[in-house]
């Protein structure tokens, strides 16, 4: 009787193993990848730039060496300071001297207009145009020239008691608190090229003696806040 058994069979009679399947591979998205790569040269673009700027901002304020100038009144003659508590009024004549300075050693100032604003006890009294553009003057390097404003009239001129208590009492003492604010239109040059206009702002507080019969009293030369 033949024998039904089934011969053996190896790995050899089916062939090698099949290798496990691969997962699933995700296609990369082209687009996006373009889109990091060219914002990532963006960036590294606009920082250079701003790294440019920075080292020549630097380097022309190492160069240059920009100040801002220096401003003082150096006189002040105060004729008359009256109020008129009947009608507030407030009758004054004074004239003030001031000196300004250009520090910068390759920086000439343009002064396109100035004008000056006078304040007793917080209100302001009067205002008189120093410089306008038809007397705009160009300040040399490491010079100083002077200014000049009037103020000259009567203004109706609120003040409460206790402020009319205080010019009472300036009035015994001879010697007025007064604060000047003055607005500058500016132009700085430095070879043939000009900046843009700059408006700083200069303010002093000033103690102004009052003059009487034609004597003037000595007044101290005040150095004033300049605010860029």
């Amino acid at each position: 009787m033949a024998d039904n058994k089934q011969p053996h069979l190896n790995g050899a009679y089916y062939g090698p193993a099949v290798p496990p399947a691969e997962p699933p591979r995700y296609r990369h998205h082209h687009g996006r990848s373009c889109c990091c790569c060219l914002f990532g040269i963006f960036w590294k673009i606009l920082v250079t730039l701003i790294v440019l700027v920075g080292l020549a901002i630097l380097i022309f304020w190492l160069v240059v060496q920009p100040r801002s100038f220096k401003f003082y009144v150096t006189e002040a003659d105060l004729t008359q300071f009256e109020y008129d508590t009947n009608n507030s009024t407030l009758r004054y004549n004074m004239v003030l001297n001031f000196t300004v300075r250009n520090p910068n050693k390759k920086l000439s100032i343009y002064y396109d207009k100035v004008e000056a604003l006078a304040f007793y006890e917080d209100t302001r009294f009067d205002n008189y145009d120093v410089i306008t553009h038809m007397n705009s003057f160009r300040q040399h390097k490491k010079t100083t020239s002077s200014m000049s404003a009037v103020f000259s009239g009567n203004k109706v001129v609120v003040l409460n008691n206790e402020q009319i208590s205080q010019l009472t009492q300036d009035k015994t003492d001879g010697l007025y608190d007064i604060y000047v604010k003055l607005y500058f239109r500016i132009r700085f040059r430095l070879g043939d090229v000009k900046s843009r206009r700059y408006k700083p702002k200069v303010k002093c507080d000033i103690k102004v003696p009052l003059s009487s019969n034609g004597t003037v009293t000595q007044f101290e030369t005040t150095k004033c806040d300049v605010d860029f």
